[in-house]
């Protein structure tokens, strides 16, 4: 064996471990701690039990503070509360959104309850922190006072003022409530005042290991900044920021303005997590978003909001694909039909990348036997071995990786779709079929991962493959099994995906090893004509 067939099986094994590992990970570590997480209520997940420390200097970054939340809002704390058409808002004493439960039907959690977007521990939404320390102090004694405690905003606009009378300076927030759930915001300081406002610390609705989930800012320059939790190790200042994302899979906290540039700070708290202060000087105008990374209503904001959903290494595939999707439901109205007319249109996109590495693979099985030969009667010398085979392959124009590097281009696009069906928070609700309510949990009766495991075997039984070690047959026999099982709690829309994959590449397999047998008859009947009429001659 040359060292590129050696190199080819290694790839090829890799990759198959790689992502079997990759599946195990999540199904054995990150969602046993996403449960726990869930269910662990009191913890901490921001700056809140840490001791009060004030600014050594004016405009500096925010420091930390104690804000002594309560476990559980109580109505004494609660001043204002705000219904929208897409969300319920209450605000607490200190002028912060406290909580923000989304109120569209698809938006509910496992328990069929309605989904709270923050942890009541949780650093929230408008919080403001000030430069002097004695100002800072002092702001988180005196009660927030509201102009109304009630706000119906669910048909049309309504403004709330809240108003802090601190002793050196009077604080106003002058917030204007839409239908949508979003919101524009003036923040005001009667006198001279160097303070910050906070997008609060990210929803913690989902996060795990597929998504990222911290902090994502654009700047001036329409680049993307993403600073993951856990890995802020100091305070950072950026300066011509447009946008501030605090974010986890699905939903996210936002406050933009794309008419001035903004400066703001992004604090560690406790566990290294990001946290995002807006610089204030004395006046500020902002506007602000709770809820779904939903496309459609991110776009109706400001089509640049969108830069918010963010799918990872391949956003610049992942993003068109997810647009192409879109595109589809708009004609088809389902997402399950659209997925499956897309992977469709992938295969075909794709096909003529499969066609050579299923023709390649074919051609490797059809000269197995030579090349068997070949390595036996050079067995005690290597480099007479490799020579021998390259010779051999360049005589039948025949390329060792000809079948894995087509499968290595195809594997940026698969990743790219993989994340959009993971990621997209438009599935969320979403029915297919009878069975299937729901594209964005797991299949109830287990009706695709089987589908998807059967067609996993017939599409390994079909395709040509030159493994002579044991061990790794054994492998490779089991990975059909060991896939369904991992995609039992996998999202129906991906398993729906890979399903449908699976079914056009066996069909495509299917056809092009017809073709290769047609052709090998051919050219055999050719050889023995040719040979026929030599020997007349």
């Amino acid at each position: 064996m040359t060292n590129k067939d050696d190199k080819q099986k290694r790839l090829l094994i890799a990759m198959v471990l790689s992502f079997a590992f990759f599946i195990a990970f999540d199904y054995f570590y990150i969602q046993p701690q996403v449960v726990a997480d869930k269910n662990n209520k009191t913890t901490t997940t921001t700056t809140n039990d840490t001791k009060h420390q004030a600014p050594t200097k004016q405009n500096s970054s925010p420091k930390k503070v104690n804000t002594a939340p309560t476990q559980q809002i109580s109505n004494k704390d609660i001043i204002s509360t705000i219904e929208t058409k897409n969300n319920t808002i209450v605000i607490d004493k200190l002028g912060r959104f406290a909580q923000v439960t989304l109120k569209e039907s698809q938006y509910i959690d496992e328990d069929g309850k309605a989904i709270d977007l923050f942890k009541l521990d949780s650093l929230k939404p408008l919080e403001l922190r000030f430069s002097d320390r004695s100002i800072n102090d002092e702001a988180f004694k005196i009660d927030v006072v509201a102009s109304s405690s009630n706000i119906d905003a669910k048909n049309q606009p309504q403004v709330l003022t809240l108003t802090q009378t601190l002793s050196q300076t009077t604080i106003t927030k002058t917030i204007k409530f839409y239908p949508d759930g979003h919101y524009d915001i003036t923040i005001n300081s009667s006198a001279p005042t160097d303070y910050f406002v906070t997008t609060g610390f990210r929803p913690d609705v989902l996060a795990d290991m597929y998504a990222d989930h911290g902090v994502l800012l654009k700047l001036n320059d329409e680049t993307l900044t993403i600073v993951e939790d856990e890995d802020l190790k100091s305070t950072k200042t950026f300066e011509g920021v447009k946008f501030a994302s605090a974010f986890d899979r699905y939903y996210a906290t936002l406050l933009y303005n794309f008419k001035d540039s903004l400066k703001l700070s992004l604090m560690p708290d406790e566990q290294n997590n990001p946290q995002i202060f807006v610089h204030i000087k004395d006046k500020i105008s902002l506007s602000g978003y709770m809820g779904p990374k939903e496309y459609k209503t991110l776009q109706a904001l400001n089509d640049k909001l969108t830069d918010a959903i963010e799918y990872g290494w391949f956003t610049f595939i992942a993003k068109p694909m997810f647009l192409l999707l879109q595109f589809f439901f708009g004609f088809i109205g389902n997402w399950g039909w659209t997925i499956v007319l897309v992977t469709i249109l992938i295969k075909i996109v794709l096909y003529p990348l499969a066609y050579k590495g299923m023709v390649s693979m074919n051609k490797l099985k059809e000269f197995a036997p030579k090349i068997k030969e070949i390595q036996t009667k050079y067995k005690d010398d290597k480099q007479k071995s490799g020579a021998k085979m390259m010779e051999f392959y360049k005589k039948e124009g025949v390329n060792p990786m000809g079948g894995c590097f087509p499968i290595l281009l195809q594997i940026p696009v698969f990743f790219a779709i993989y994340r959009v069906l993971l990621n997209s928070i438009e599935l969320k609700g979403s029915p297919w079929i009878w069975w299937i309510d729901d594209l964005a949990v797991m299949d109830p009766w287990f009706v695709l991962p089987i589908l998807m495991g059967i067609t996993m075997f017939v599409q390994q039984k079909i395709t040509p493959n030159q493994i002579q070690d044991e061990m790794q047959k054994k492998l490779f026999q089991f990975l059909p099994v060991i896939f369904t099982f991992f995609f039992l709690w996998f999202p129906a829309g991906l398993t729906l995906y890979w399903f449908i994959n699976n079914l056009f590449t066996i069909g495509q397999q299917y056809y092009i090893n017809k073709l290769f047998e047609r052709n090998k008859a051919l050219r055999h009947e050719e050889h023995l004509a040719h040979k026929l009429n030599k020997d007349k001659k």
